[in-house]
């Protein structure tokens, strides 16, 4: 019996990578070197996100995806994060929302004006605690409005609801960090690779793992299969093969393909080394110059199936589906909007004393004054600038541990309402009854 697989003839066998000339490629990138195990990468039809080296917090650049060439060292980034940034993800369903996590226990979202930015971005629209140690993971629902789900170095995953700015799940059933979300095509189940080199599949609305699986390591070759509804239903195509090795790839949306190509997949590939981002092209060599409708099937498009309160209480849909035809008409622009929350903070005399950062010497204790507390008679001798500085140092711990107490609560909340919810608990109740 021979060794080869048998051959089977497939639309998709002779695709092959096309590297983008050097015009069209994306230069003098900082590409953090960060070695979190991620792809530091976002991409959709209008714009490219990329994760920066950065002191004194993290940041990531957003650059049109038109706009080639070499980029200006003091390109503006988006930059409120305190921590280094982890991962990047765009709405599937608003081309102009982001959201961020990173090591600051946080995930943010980010509106990004049309045209990019023009100055640096540090007020996100909404900022989400709820994790205890730092967040590695954010992943949006792939047909829901509304819910993005987080995983944080604390082994747990939070499910948000964006209307509320609240966790309104969480899942608490992994040993070690975890590596990898994904889900099934309408959104009701959901796939985890953890550091315990287990794969796990979750129904996210219960939390129940429906089933385990032993994972191996791989290699960074880039290989194509296919799937299809028969047997062997996945054939190995090619592999594509390049000299320079990859930070992570950003892969763009179906919609925002060149379908006038054949391109049917398009990946942008981090080179560190070189800070350069280089658009990958997967291309299906066709003579014919009219729209291959064998190859683009209807693909998902950026309207939303269900609303938030929908998907929680049950309810599952596939994506709404688009042609690409006659080109991708973008539906009516969603409009993003954040709930209103108090924030919390020492504010003296309109004066935010846990955020304006003080005086540390004698010289900046005059410019501190006029600039913050518009007194200039009183001078502030060193023994006194020395308490000032301790006593906010204070304050900014306090305020550490109110947050920490407060994550905890709310981690303790969830843990409750899914010990109420859990089947096993309402047999019991009702075997008792009995």
């Amino acid at each position: 019996m021979s060794w080869r697989p048998t051959y089977r003839s497939s639309k998709f066998r002779n695709v092959y990578g096309k590297v983008a000339n050097r015009e069209h490629c994306f230069e003098g990138i900082p590409i953090t070197k960060n070695v979190h195990d991620n792809h530091f990468c976002a991409v959709n039809a209008k714009f490219l996100a990329i994760v920066t080296e950065s002191a004194g917090g993290g940041s990531f650049v957003v650059i049109p995806v038109t706009q080639f060439g070499r980029i200006d060292p003091h390109y503006p980034k988006v930059c409120g994060h305190q921590g280094n940034v982890l991962d990047i993800k765009w709405n599937p369903f608003h081309e102009n929302i982001i959201a961020s996590c990173s090591e600051d226990s946080s995930v943010r979202i980010w509106e990004i004006p049309d045209g990019g930015l023009r100055r640096n971005l540090t007020e996100s629209v909404l900022e989400l605690y709820g994790h205890s140690r730092r967040v590695g993971l954010i992943e949006w629902h792939p047909t829901t409005s509304g819910i993005l789900f987080s995983a944080g170095y604390d082994y747990k995953i939070l499910i948000w609801n964006l209307e509320i700015g609240e966790p309104v799940k969480m899942i608490d059933c992994h040993t070690d960090v975890i590596l990898c979300m994904s889900f099934n095509t309408e959104g009701s189940l959901l796939a985890t690779s953890c550091k315990d080199k287990k794969l796990r599949v979750i129904e996210p609305r219960s939390g129940k793992v429906l089933q385990t699986m032993l994972s191996e390591s791989g290699d960074g070759n880039i290989r194509y299969y296919e799937f299809t509804l028969e047997k062997p239903y996945l054939q190995y195509l090619m592999e594509f093969r390049s000299p320079a090795p990859q930070k992570g790839l950003g892969v763009m949306p179906k919609h925002g393909l060149d379908v006038g190509a054949c391109e049917v997949f398009r990946f942008y590939k981090l080179v560190t080394l070189k800070g350069l981002i280089e658009p990958i092209s997967m291309i299906v060599p066709r003579r014919s110059e009219t729209y291959q409708e064998d190859i683009y099937p209807m693909t998902p498009g950026t309207e939303p199936a269900l609303s938030a309160d929908e998907w929680l209480s049950g309810i599952n849909r596939g994506p709404v589906l688009v042609s690409l035809k006659e080109g991708y008409n973008r539906a009516n622009k969603l409009v993003f909007k954040a709930p209103v929350k108090d924030k919390k903070g020492g504010v003296v005399n309109g004066i935010d004393l846990l955020e304006n950062v003080p005086p540390r010497t004698e010289n900046e204790v005059t410019v501190w004054q006029i600039q913050f507390l518009a007194d200039r008679c009183l001078y502030v001798c060193n023994p006194l600038l020395r308490m000032f500085f301790r006593q906010q140092e204070e304050l900014r711990r306090l305020k550490d541990e109110l947050t920490q107490k407060d994550i905890k609560i709310r981690q303790l909340e969830l843990e409750l309402n899914n010990i109420r919810n859990s089947p096993n608990i309402n047999n019991n109740n009702n075997s008792s009854s009995i």
